[in-house]
């Protein structure tokens, strides 16, 4: 096995949850294997392999729920001002020349922050896809892959090393493409699959460029000084605030580093995939935009914070530019501006989440580390309440569609625990002052731009905050408001005790619906049920058969919530109601302006670097966001209510009677062409002729060489048989034989059979021998 290294850093004795939190990624990655190779004959209809899957979550969830409560233990026990060092375990799996590589636990408050929220979430996320993908034909691949998404991101968070950070980064990756790609069959989904994987390997060429270059700027020293290697996250902090490393290095080593963020995260300009990665399963949307892989790189940035500081000149008060900020900056506005022509609920969601992630990584360029991390931490909260209720709006009233327009409205008087629970987060997402989390992470990085003399970054954050209220207003209009369209008009006058029950025109409507999504990429979202409704005339995927070939209609049946008779069945709705309470409560963490700080007490000596302490947070200082968030409201209010409304408007047709408008609007739609710019400029001007150039190499020269060799080889095996293998060898063979046969031809008459005669041969030899030897002898 390995062997065990002294533990780094802890000044007082660690606890047995912080020294041992090496096995929250651990249990769902065994738990993994256990559902590929087991699931399948543990039960069914549900428990193929989902019950493991939750079962990991949640023991890692208890995991480290004692690993945070040990360290606030840890950090009261140190006392008021005093910087905690974090807890350090690791093991010498492999070495070379001196340069070992381990794997190990890294456990600080930024890490216990994010371990605690990944396997909350996910826990949720594993209980919701109990019932919404119920009898999916690929359910128990499902839930194994959702699992080692999970362990991924709860490797890199834990990881010990920038090495150990790459695998936990590439795994979920890896799952990524799976969970995306879950319905294979239909062309979008593939495609939506490998966009996201090609772009994001895009950026991941920066990360591997990074770390190899830190690595070699760092590695001389942390040998000298540390005796650990440059890959250490610890010696990298540590040679960073020695001040002997090269700018030069940090520069590029902190710029490749920030181009896998960009891609991963979603920033500007490598977003476009994580729109298109709606194909997937809704509680595979929820779980990637909550809290896993999109905040990805907000975390590479919190974790190497020094090294972005110190070589992208990440000023406090510094009256300029850097790229963390203008790069997090853009990625709000353009967004937040693509969020409003989306008429699928979760493409919404999804140019909500790169908004956001936006503001997260301009509070990381603009100095405000922990309001950025604060924000990680509330918008996994509402964000993934948010995709949840667009999930339990689909399964239960809109037959499997999310297209808001088409087969949305009215649907808040049969929902209202799905209603209530968006209504809250949306607020909480729009920063609604004083009672919603968002409020209290998102205004504070506004206002610490405004503070930190960032001011273009602090007219850009009250801007994403109009635009955000403003979108998701209309989101929540056209959803829950208005005149039952579609499905939901269907749904609204179906008969209450009906309800669950799906009928024979109800197949026909998603089936239609499913057609439609699989004919238009950028369409309703094709979701396993309507999938199966068109290819199996079961809107409910009644004959989407699991991998034991169970159909939905023999299965197990969650039933509804007593209070919600018309709402979804308990296993979407409770974590609904734990998310949307969270959505309220968990900005009191860190809320300023209340004077409670004790999320600041417990990450702050995570930053690896002094920053100074940010503004006392007043209500004056939360105005100007107050006011943009109302002033989003109502205007958005208004221009729904005249546009989506019955009453005639001067507003309806607006696009196509004034043409700069129409203009305007066709250019958010077609996502500001970048995807025309990457798939019909760079990929056919660029790769294109660089792939055809490949092939005429492969053809004519690789080919070439390979066919000459073949030709050369069958001359020369005809040569070797004529020549060598008929004329000499069979002819030395044939020639034998013929000797042989002469020989046997001529001694044939001396076998008469007659016993005198042989007896005369015998006598003439006896003989003939005899003569010789007197000759011989004589």
């Amino acid at each position: 096995m390995f062997a065990q290294e002294a533990e780094a850093g802890a000044s007082v004795a660690a606890g047995w949850f912080l020294e041992h939190a090496w096995l929250i990624p651990l249990i769902p990655s065994v738990a993994f294997a256990v559902i590929i190779f087991f699931g399948k004959k543990i039960g069914k209809p549900v428990a193929n392999g989902a019950y493991i899957g939750i079962a990991s979550m949640f023991a890692s969830f208890v995991l480290a729920a004692g690993t945070a409560y040990q360290w606030i233990q840890r950090v009261g026990d140190a006392g008021e001002g005093v910087e905690v060092e974090p807890v350090i375990r690791k093991f010498t799996w492999w070495s070379s020349g001196g340069l070992k590589f381990g794997l190990g636990e890294h456990i600080d408050g930024l890490a216990v922050v994010l371990l605690l929220l990944v396997a909350f979430i996910s826990t949720l996320v594993q209980i919701y896809s109990l019932e919404y993908v119920r009898g999916d034909r690929r359910y128990t691949h499902f839930f194994a892959a959702l699992t080692l998404f999970s362990s991924g991101m709860l490797t890199m968070v834990l990881a010990e090393n920038t090495v150990q950070l790459i695998l936990g980064w590439e795994i979920m990756g890896l799952c990524s493409f799976m969970l995306i790609g879950h319905w294979w069959e239909e062309e979008p989904n593939a495609l939506a699959a490998l966009k996201a994987f090609f772009t994001v390997r895009v950026g991941d060429v920066g990360l591997l460029v990074g770390v190899a270059t830190i690595f070699f700027g760092a590695n001389s020293w942390a040998q000298e000084n540390l005796h650990e290697s440059g890959f250490s996250i610890r010696a990298i902090h540590l040679w960073v605030a020695s001040g002997t490393g090269s700018h030069s290095v940090l520069l590029w080593g902190s710029v490749a580093l920030f181009i896998a963020c960009i891609g991963k995260s979603g920033q500007f300009p490598l977003h476009t995939w994580l729109p298109d990665a709606m194909a997937g399963p809704t509680p595979v949307s929820s779980l990637l935009h909550s809290s896993t892989m999109v905040v990805a790189g907000v975390f590479l940035v919190a974790r190497l914070y020094p090294v972005f500081h110190t070589g992208l000149a990440i000023n406090v008060a510094g009256h300029h530019f850097n790229l963390i900020a203008v790069i997090g900056g853009i990625t709000i506005l353009i967004a937040a501006g693509l969020a409003f022509v989306q008429n699928d609920i979760k493409k919404v969601l999804a140019y909500s989440t790169v908004s956001q992630l936006g503001y997260m990584m301009m509070g990381l360029g603009v100095g405000a580390w922990t309001p950025a991390v604060f924000h990680i931490f509330t918008h996994a909260f509402f964000k993934c309440c948010l995709f949840l209720c667009a999930g339990s709006v689909s399964h239960t009233a809109s037959h499997h569609s999310f297209d808001m327009k088409k087969d949305m409205g009215g649907i808040a008087r049969k929902m209202p625990v799905t209603f209530v629970a968006w209504i809250v987060s949306t607020a909480a997402l729009c920063g609604v002052p004083f009672i919603t989390s968002g409020f209290f992470s998102k205004d504070e990085i506004i206002d610490s731009a405004k503070h930190n003399d960032y001011k273009v970054f602090f007219v850009v954050g009250l801007v994403g905050a109009f635009m955000t209220t403003a979108y998701m207003t209309r989101a929540t209009y056209l959803t829950f408001f208005g005149k039952p369209r579609g499905g939901a008009a269907h749904f609204m006058h179906a008969d209450d005790h009906s309800h669950g029950e799906v009928h024979a025109d109800e197949h026909a409507m998603a089936g239609v619906h499913a057609g439609v999504a699989m004919a238009d990429a950028d369409g309703p979202t094709v979701d396993a049920h309507a999938v199966g409704a068109l290819g199996h005339g079961d809107a409910h995927a009644g004959s989407h058969s699991d991998d034991h070939g169970d159909d939905h209609g023999g299965g197990y049946h969650a039933p509804a919530l007593p209070f919600a008779p018309s709402d979804s069945p308990w296993p979407i709705t409770v974590p609904l109601i734990i998310l949307g309470f969270l959505a309220v409560v968990a900005g009191y963490l860190n809320a300023g302006i209340f004077h409670i700080e004790k999320f600041h007490e417990w990450v702050h000596s995570s930053i690896g670097v002094e920053l100074p302490e940010g503004p006392a947070a007043t209500i004056i200082a939360a105005l100007p966001s107050t006011l943009m968030v109302a002033a989003g409201f109502i205007v958005s209010l208004f221009v729904c209510k005249a546009v989506f409304g019955e009453a005639p408007s001067p507003l309806k047709g607006l696009t196509k009677r004034v043409k700069p408008l129409g203009w305007f609007h066709n250019f958010l739609v077609n996502k500001y062409y970048l995807d025309h710019l990457y798939e019909k400029v760079i990929v056919k001007g660029l790769v294109g002729p660089i792939a055809a150039g490949a092939y005429w190499i492969n053809q004519n020269v690789i080919d070439g060489i390979v066919n000459g060799a073949g030709k050369s080889g069958r001359r020369t095996g005809e040569f070797v048989y004529k020549y060598i293998d008929q004329g000499l060898v069979d002819g030395i063979v044939n020639g034998s034989g013929a000797v042989s046969q002469s020989a046997g031809g001529a001694l044939q008459p001396a076998q008469s059979g007659k016993v005198n005669q042989y007896g005369a041969l015998l006598f003439a030899a006896a003989a003939v021998a005899g003569l010789v030897l007197v000759i011989v002898n004589s």
